[in-house]
């Protein structure tokens, strides 16, 4: 479905935009392909027998698709909108490896023992307040040698950076078919929903939190993708 939503009140991840998904995130992530090969192949290496693939907010499935593709690995996709659990849900309807939960990752993380752990644009969504704890247990439930993989937008290190990078982004945002009233009532929509910290900041908290080698793997402005590995 092609994403035409002009959205006039707090975003939420309803029926609507879970139907025009695929399409939105096409148009508007840079280098929206590349960030997804990127995801696997990098996590692809880290993937150890008898562990669980986990993807924290996995919206409809499309990070933890080619995971559950590539290995006999069980793999679990936390999803905490309704409408994007279904849709999860019956993509991998059959598919036994495959767990598709509907939870708040504030509340409870899954227990089961990962050696990948997927955070695809996810944490930018969960008050900061709560971030450090989750990655803390994403790192105590995962192996040794386990890896965890971040996407997340970011903000630059400075406000006059950071104005630069926001207007590139728009300007690929309206190459790409959005109407400047479209992207002005998504941005309203989404103040205080969607709330990005520096690249730096993102950093800190997977040291924090215990991984010993993390590094950036890709980046577009102000997007960018981290692996940190428990050591």
């Amino acid at each position: 479905m092609h994403d035409q939503i002009i959205p006039d009140a707090r975003w939420s991840f309803n029926d609507d935009v879970t139907a025009a998904f695929d399409n939105m995130l096409e148009r508007s992530i840079p280098q929206y392909n590349i960030m997804r090969r990127a995801v696997f192949d990098i996590g692809r290496h880290y993937v150890q027998p008898d562990t669980w693939v986990i993807d924290l907010g996995c919206s409809k499935g499309e990070a933890l698709a080619p995971f559950v593709a590539a290995f006999d690995n069980r793999c679990l996709g936390i999803e905490i909108s309704e409408p994007m659990y279904y849709a999860a849900r019956a993509r991998f309807a059959g598919n036994e490896r495959v767990v598709i939960r509907q939870d708040d990752l504030r509340q409870r993380y899954p227990t089961e023992t990962a050696s990948v752990v997927l955070s695809v644009l996810t944490l930018q969504f969960i008050p900061i307040e709560y971030r450090q704890n989750i990655l803390q247990s994403a790192y105590d439930n995962l192996t040794v040698g386990g890896a965890f993989i971040l996407v997340e937008k970011v903000l630059g290190n400075t406000a006059q950076i950071n104005d630069r990078m926001v207007d590139a982004y728009y300007d690929l945002k309206r190459a790409n078919g959005y109407t400047q009233d479209q992207i002005e009532h998504k941005r309203l929509s989404l103040e205080g929903v969607l709330v990005p910290v520096t690249a730096h900041w993102n950093e800190e908290l997977l040291t924090s939190a215990g991984f010993r080698h993390v590094d950036c793997f890709w980046r577009w402005m102000n997007f960018a993708a981290w692996v940190a590995i428990k050591g």
